[in-house]
């Protein structure tokens, strides 16, 4: 498949949420969870979650089903897409990707196969934090 495929188009109320999430000023953790509309053939907001730890977001994601997360501090984009999905599902994840890290001007961008790998730890070895672990995660959810 190739890189450039577009299959889903981005919501314009979607992006211009994931610019403004990029200076995300609360000081809990956040996250926003899109995921596509099969019908519309779009990306959309799937959930808006506040004061949430990895552990916790994992808990949201259903097991079954691919999702885009980002997370406002470093702003990071992680595609979650588990082994042994539909391919047709698959496909318009993949090939939406992308167009979304495009619009939405995001820079630091992961995919995870096991939602058990998303953890404090993973978020500060692929965000390369070399501080303190505590300040890390401190940094990565809070801002």
């Amino acid at each position: 498949m190739s890189e450039s495929l577009v299959v889903c188009n981005v919501a314009e109320d979607l992006v211009e949420k994931l610019r403004k999430f990029h200076f995300h000023k609360e000081m809990n953790n956040a996250a926003i969870i899109m995921k596509t509309d099969k019908d519309k053939r779009r990306v959309v907001l799937d959930k808006e979650l506040e004061g949430i730890s990895p552990d916790e977001l994992k808990d949201e994601l259903p097991e079954r089903q691919p999702h885009f997360i980002v997370v406002p501090y470093p702003l990071c984009f992680i595609f979650s897409s588990s082994v042994g999905r539909k391919p047709e599902q698959q496909m318009m994840y993949a090939g939406s990707k992308n167009k979304l890290v495009q619009r939405a001007e995001l820079t630091k961008v992961f995919e995870i196969r096991n939602m058990e790998d998303l953890t404090e730890e993973w978020l500060m070895i692929n965000l390369d934090f070399s501080t303190n672990v505590n300040f890390c995660v401190s940094k990565v959810f809070m801002y």
